[in-house]
């Protein structure tokens, strides 16, 4: 549902308080209508978020000392540390899933580092390991921490090799790489398996990304093993026909 411009938070409310009975009303004559109380339920959220998302995302109020230590005053770290900062305000709010992405565009705007893998993890590393920093400080400051289940990774690594003479960069490489978890329920200062003797493929404690994604969902108080939809006949799991919990992840 569009809001036209200069539409007030009065007559916004009005407009979809009809609209909500209406739907109400269509949907009383077709119980059991899943979708539709669903998109009832959407547009509520599309207003809640309408109202809120102006005040959370303006850090013009956020003291000098949580600009610094995000990184806000540095055109390094600016970019990426207002995303933190914004994530820390969205928590703080209720908000139950934030997603942070650094990077964008093409090979070294990313860290898709195929021409200089060193220089670009440098230059990518630098731009977010002060703002994350400040945010998981944040956390255990406001006491989000012990709810909040940090995730950090991407959906491959790089080849312990060049791509070639007079090539630094480093491929794709989906055999071994690392990704970490912090906060809630997470046994923290641990290094859990370890690759081959050329970082090429996980050979000790591996663990699939079914079994990641398992983990995650236990932390998250749900169980992967229910947590089922039903295609083509078959009763498909969110894992996968794999997926086991990694223990040593948990506190």
């Amino acid at each position: 549902m569009a809001t036209p411009p200069g539409t007030s938070d009065r007559t916004q409310r009005d407009a979809l308080d009809l609209l909500k009975e209406l739907n109400e009303e269509h949907e009383r004559t077709r119980p059991g209508d899943s979708e539709l109380a669903a998109r009832i339920q959407c547009y509520e959220l599309a207003y809640k978020m309408q109202t809120s998302a102006v005040d959370v995302v303006n850090l013009d109020k956020e003291p000098e000392r949580t600009r610094e230590a995000y990184g806000l005053n540095d055109k390094v770290t600016a970019d990426f540390g207002r995303k933190c900062l914004i994530t820390r305000r969205l928590l703080e709010k209720g908000v139950r899933f934030v997603q942070l992405y650094s990077g964008g565009g093409h090979l070294e705007d990313t860290w898709d580092g195929h021409s200089d893998c060193i220089t670009n993890h440098t230059k990518h590393a630098g731009e977010t390991d002060k703002p994350i920093a400040a945010l998981m400080d944040d956390l255990k400051r406001t006491g989000l921490w012990d709810d909040t289940l940090v995730i950090w990774g991407g959906e491959f690594g790089r080849t312990p090799t060049s791509e070639g003479v007079g090539k630094p960069g480093r491929d794709h490489n989906p055999h071994g790489f690392s990704m970490w978890l912090a906060g809630a329920g997470v046994k923290g200062g641990q290094a859990i398996g370890a690759t081959d003797e050329l970082g090429f493929r996980a050979v000790d404690d591996p663990c699939h990304i079914s079994d990641f994604h398992a983990t995650i969902l236990h932390l998250l108080g749900l169980d992967y093993k229910k947590l089922t939809y039903f295609y083509q006949g078959l009763d498909q799991r969110l894992t996968g026909f794999r997926g086991s919990l990694v223990e040593k992840v948990f506190a």
